[in-house]
């Protein structure tokens, strides 16, 4: 029976082993995932709460929603409002990832009257110092199916 010696294999393998590790992130790589991350350019398009509701108009309906604290903190509970020009049934709501998958989250409506609803959510934080996410508001007129989708940045510190 052939006999190894693990000393003499692990000090083979120990150089590389180092070598592969150390080489994993070079260091600019590492200096972005630190503190020192760059700033992200500001996407207009994204709803900006501390400006206003942020509006969208389907089939016809004009519709409002608004989140506060307007900061939209991660790991916060979240109170938000949706206002319709109109009256609509079957409304609901849903938060997701826009950039990556981060789940489904499903917002608990009530109803305030025939155009407007109000909610409150958490949405989990996101390693990436920029999160944006996407509320799927569905709703019916006139039986029709419809569906508005804002955008707007977590942790925004607007």
């Amino acid at each position: 029976m052939l006999r190894v010696n693990f000393s003499v294999k692990l000090g083979f393998y120990t150089p590389l082993i180092l070598a592969f590790l150390c080489s994993a992130c070079s260091p600019q790589q590492q200096a972005e995932t630190g503190l020192n991350a760059p700033e992200f350019v500001k996407d207009t398009s994204l709803c900006n709460f501390s400006q206003a509701s942020c509006y969208k108009q389907v089939a016809g309906i004009d519709l409002s929603l608004l989140i506060t604290p307007f900061n939209t903190p991660s790991e916060k509970p979240l109170t938000l409002v949706i206002a319709s020009s109109e009256a609509i049934n079957d409304v609901t709501m849903r938060i997701e990832g826009r950039d990556m998958f981060m789940g489904v989250i499903p917002v608990k409506l009530s109803k305030l009257n025939e155009k407007q609803y109000n909610g409150q959510l958490i949405f989990g934080s996101c390693s990436s110092n920029y999160m944006v996410w996407r509320a799927f508001v569905n709703f019916t007129k006139n039986g029709e199916p419809q569906v508005a989708i804002f955008d707007f940045l977590a942790d925004s510190g607007e």
